[in-house]
């Protein structure tokens, strides 16, 4: 591991990551600095801690609806995905309880 000295609205942090990562982990910095920046500075969300939950809600939205490229998923977002994926193991569960009680 290796450590990042970054600034995030203004903090600093030290932040650990492997080695061949920094490049990733700095823009992930810059991209949520721009978003807490940006939530700041627009007056309607007072208090670090609040800024942060709703730079995060936003960041997590946005990947929950993001489509993949190609492939057998590419229209679905990926709150959809995960939708289904849960869906899946409620069924199997369901079908593989009975089979668990035999044993």
């Amino acid at each position: 591991m290796i450590y990042l000295d970054v600034t995030i609205m203004g903090q600093p942090y030290r932040l650990a990551c492997k080695e061949g990562e920094q490049a990733t982990l700095r823009d992930a910095v810059r991209y949520l600095d721009g978003k807490m920046t940006a939530l700041r500075d627009s007056g309607k969300v007072k208090g670090n801690d609040r800024i942060a939950v709703m730079a995060a809600l936003s960041v997590a939205a946005e990947f929950l609806s993001v489509k993949s490229p190609q492939g057998p998923l590419s229209d679905m977002t990926m709150l959809e995905v995960k939708q289904k994926l849960e869906a899946m193991h409620k069924v199997l569960d369901h079908t593989l309880a009975p089979q668990e009680n035999l044993s």
